[in-house]
């Protein structure tokens, strides 16, 4: 396989185990507030609660999906492998784009 091959492969891995964690906390986190909340607090506070849920869910898989691409990123050498997927701020110019010089 190609550096583009491995690169698509790579992103849709990881957005496929950042979503499923995002799902995992979310659920895990409506299942304790259902568990630990009374009746009357589930109806009052319900919707305050699921929205600080899900936010903990988004921040919480983002920093899992952060710290597994990190641990990856140490066994793998990333431009060996991938293809880069923005191009490098400042790199070396190229002598050809100002006739100036």
């Amino acid at each position: 396989m190609n550096k583009k091959v491995n690169t698509v492969l790579f992103i849709m891995a990881a957005t496929v185990v950042n979503i499923v964690t995002m799902l995992i906390i979310l659920f895990a986190g409506i299942y304790l507030a259902g568990a630990l909340l009374s009746e009357s607090a589930r109806e009052s506070a319900g919707q305050f609660v699921f929205i600080v849920i899900f936010l903990i869910a988004v921040l919480g898989s983002f920093f899992i999906y952060n710290r597994l691409v990190r641990a990856v990123s140490k066994r793998i050498d990333f431009e060996k492998h991938f293809h880069p997927i923005f191009k490098p701020r400042g790199g070396p110019r190229r002598r050809d784009a100002n006739p100036e010089d």
